[in-house]
C-alpha cells in the first residue's frame, strides 16, 4: 500500500510517521508513506500557499493552484483509490472506514489547513473527506498522522498476530472487555477465575459479555446504532 500526505508543515507529521507500527510496516515493505511539501507546488519566489478569502471574513485559505498541481502531479504516477481531504465538516472516521481503507492500494490525504482549502478542490478532486472528531486542531497533519497509524496497522503482516487487530475495541461495534497479565494476584486485587479455568468456550462468553456491558454503560450510542 502507498499513502501520500500533501502538506504545508511535513516536518509536523514526521516523528509519527517513523516509529513503532509505522516504521515496521515500512521497513518490511508492506506500506510505503511519502510526505509531499505543498510549497513545492507553487510558482512563485515567496512559496505561497495560502490567500483572503473572496468575500472578506478572518483567516486565510488554501490556494487553488499548488493543491491542483500537487494531487494532478500524483495522479500522473499512479491511479488512486481515494483522495482524502482532512476536515473538522467530514464523515467522522470509524473503524470501519479504517477496515475500509486499508484494502485499498494508493491512497491520497490532503492535510486542511488555515480556515481550509478553496471550494473548487473538494468539488472536484476530493473523494472522501473525514473528520477524526468535532474539534478543530490546528491543521490536518496529527488528524492524517491518526488516519495512516489506523490503516496501516490492520495491513496483513504489519501486527506479528494478526487476530490482535481483530479484537480492538470497534471492529464488532463493541468496546474491548477487560484484560489482565500476571500475576494473578497483587495487593489483594485478583485476575477473574474465569480467565485462569482454561476454559476457552467459557473465557470467550465472558468476555463478549463484559464488552457488551462496557458498551453499554460508557458508549451506549454504538448500541444504538444496531438497534
Amino acid at each position: 500500500m502507498r499513502i501520500d500526505i500533501i502538506t504545508v508543515l511535513p516536518e509536523l507529521i514526521q516523528s509519527p510517521l517513523d516509529h513503532s507500527i509505522i516504521k515496521r510496516a515500512k521497513e518490511k515493505g508492506l506500506v510505503e508513506v511519502v510526505l509531499h511539501n505543498l510549497r513545492d507546488f507553487t510558482d512563485d519566489k515567496h512559496k505561497t500557499v495560502d490567500d483572503y478569502a473572496f468575500g472578506g471574513g478572518a483567516g486565510m485559505l488554501m490556494k487553488i493552484e499548488p493543491l491542483a498541481r500537487a494531487i494532478e502531479s500524483l495522479s500522473s504516477e499512479r491511479d488512486y483509490d481515494e483522495i482524502i481531504y482532512t476536515t473538522p465538516d467530514g464523515t467522522l472516521f470509524s473503524q470501519s472506514t479504517a477496515n475500509k481503507l486499508s484494502l485499498l492500494e494508493n491512497v491520497i490525504i490532503l492535510c486542511g489547513h488555515y480556515k481550509g482549502i478553496d471550494q473548487r478542490i473538494r468539488d472536484h478532486y476530493i473523494t472522501m473527506e473525514i473528520s477524526i472528531g468535532d474539534y478543530v486542531l490546528s491543521g490536518g497533519e496529527l488528524a492524517a498522522a491518526v488516519i495512516t497509524d489506523s490503516i496501516v496497522r490492520l495491513i496483513p503482516g504489519v501486527i506479528s498476530d494478526e487476530t490482535s487487530a481483530l479484537s480492538d475495541s470497534f471492529q464488532d461495534d463493541l468496546l474491548a472487555p477487560p484484560v489482565y497479565t500476571r500475576p494473578a494476584e497483587y495487593r489483594g486485587w485478583k485476575v477473574p477465575e474465569i480467565l485462569l479455568s482454561g476454559n476457552t468456550k467459557e473465557i470467550e462468553k465472558w468476555r463478549f459479555e463484559q464488552s457488551l456491558e462496557r458498551t453499554r454503560k460508557l458508549r451506549p450510542d454504538l448500541l444504538e446504532e444496531d438497534e
